[in-house]
């Protein structure tokens, strides 16, 4: 024996139209990369020995792993990754200024451009 839909219950069969994919602005490849964090700069470094040490170890262990580690490191030990990402901030936040003010100098629409 069927069971009884209610008004509750129905649910209306999307269409096509009803999840069309929002279109994303493209990506400037001129713009400039973010900083990494301290603890990304720590996992470029000890990737290749936790891979070493454990050779069988898939991409989402090995994650897990490096994050262990990094919980097991004391603040001297964090210190030049900490210092390394302070470093790469105040790069991407130098590389970021710059291009905004030229994206904001070629916008400006006076057809001004020349920089002789």
């Amino acid at each position: 024996m069927p069971k009884e839909t209610t008004k509750t219950t129905k649910r209306r069969a999307a269409t096509k139209q009803d999840k069309a994919p929002k279109a994303k602005g493209k990506k400037d490849p001129k713009a400039p990369k973010r900083a990494l964090s301290a603890y990304m700069f720590f996992s470029q470094d000890w990737r290749e020995r936790i891979k070493a040490e454990n050779p069988d170890a898939g991409f989402g262990e090995i994650g897990k792993l490096l994050g262990a580690k990094w919980k097991e490191l004391d603040d001297d030990e964090k210190k030049p990754y900490l210092d390394q990402a302070a470093a790469d901030k105040a790069r991407a936040e130098e590389e970021k200024s710059a291009y905004d003010g030229k994206k904001a100098d070629s916008g400006s629409g006076d057809g001004d451009d020349d920089d002789e």
